[in-house]
């Protein structure tokens, strides 16, 4: 288990995201906000007050929160270009699910680069919505290179991981997962995210340091694909090589260089957890009536290894504190109401 804290992270502060993203989703046919779950069971195994899951395992039928970013940003993009449109991203699954959605719902052509590594279901799930799907024999970021190198003419690359000269596209991105946070409507003591590239812990850090409330911001990733969490040791953007695990939608070995001053600045502490660990929260939360994968569920796992190590204190917990967890995708298999 690799850890990092950082006391001083609460007292940063930043802008807030616009508020017209919120306005763009709650215009959307299908909109409504997602569950915040009390699980008894939880904060009592935690020693805390409150444990309260946000599950985004029905966000807009797709089984994830990633439609927010996607959409937004690429109803952006189709305000701002004329004439006709291909949308192109890489993913580890949902997210090129949701772009591949949205390009259909426009009557758009959508190419979405895949690594090998993801599993069939989810090539299948993409495929499902229209897009053409191109595998590529190697990791998730060889899957965006090959992705950002197809982006030319009007070929509009919608990625929610940025780099240097690419980066308007992954805000918009980061900006529309601020609805999922301005759905949260209690003040938590403790935030728990997942971090891939880092985009949904950006857009977490951003929303609780530009308002009044300042928790505590835990970061989670795999040990086997642990780059932010590297970063933030090493006190640079470092790249980390990366194998195969069961939070695939956390499987990145590249930090978005958006994410990382963020994150570096406003993150409290990060946490790695074993594949293990994330199946039995997996198995947990479900228990609970809540369907979350793995990606999904690391948060708990993280959570508990956290405190298993003995940073209840680095983390501010009470036995009176509200935690929220995110649950960022269904379990596999997982069917939408």
């Amino acid at each position: 288990m690799l850890w990092y804290h950082h006391p001083a992270a609460r007292d940063w502060r930043c802008s807030a995201a616009p508020t017209e993203v919120q306005a763009f989703h709650h215009r959307l046919a299908d909109y409504a906000p997602t569950p915040l779950t009390d699980v008894p069971s939880l904060a009592a195994e935690l020693g805390v007050g409150r444990v309260l899951v946000k599950d985004e395992s029905e966000r807009f039928g797709l089984g994830a929160f990633k439609a927010l970013g996607a959409w937004w940003a690429i109803h952006c993009a189709v305000e701002e270009h004329d004439g006709p449109l291909e949308l192109v991203t890489a993913t580890d699954g949902n997210h090129g699910r949701a772009v591949a959605r949205m390009a259909a719902m426009l009557g758009l052509p959508a190419h979405v680069f895949v690594p090998d590594v993801i599993s069939d279901r989810a090539v299948d799930a993409i495929r499902a919505e229209g897009a053409t799907v191109t595998v590529v024999p190697e990791s998730y970021d060889a899957a965006v290179a090959a992705a950002a190198d197809s982006a030319t003419g009007s070929r509009v690359l919608i990625q929610d991981a940025a780099w240097p000269g690419y980066e308007v596209v992954p805000q918009r991105i980061v900006d529309g997962y601020s609805t999922l946070f301005r759905e949260i409507d209690v003040e938590p003591d403790l935030v728990v995210v997942p971090m891939g590239v880092g985009s949904v812990a950006q857009a977490a850090v951003t929303y609780y340091r530009s308002g009044a409330a300042a928790p505590v911001v835990l970061g989670v990733e795999p040990e086997r694909a642990a780059c932010v969490t590297a970063s933030l040791l090493a006190g640079e953007l470092v790249s980390v090589s990366t194998s195969t695990t069961v939070m695939a939608g956390l499987n990145c070995g590249t930090p978005s260089s958006l994410a990382w001053p963020v994150l570096r600045a406003g993150l409290s502490a990060a946490v790695t957890v074993e594949e293990d660990e994330a199946l039995r929260a997996e198995r947990d939360l479900g228990a609970a009536g809540i369907s979350s994968g793995p990606s999904g569920a690391a948060t708990l796992a993280g959570l508990r290894a956290a405190l298993a190590a003995g940073h209840r204190e680095d983390l501010e917990l009470t036995e009176a504190s509200t935690v929220v967890l995110i649950s960022t995708e269904a379990s596999p298999g997982h069917v939408a109401s």
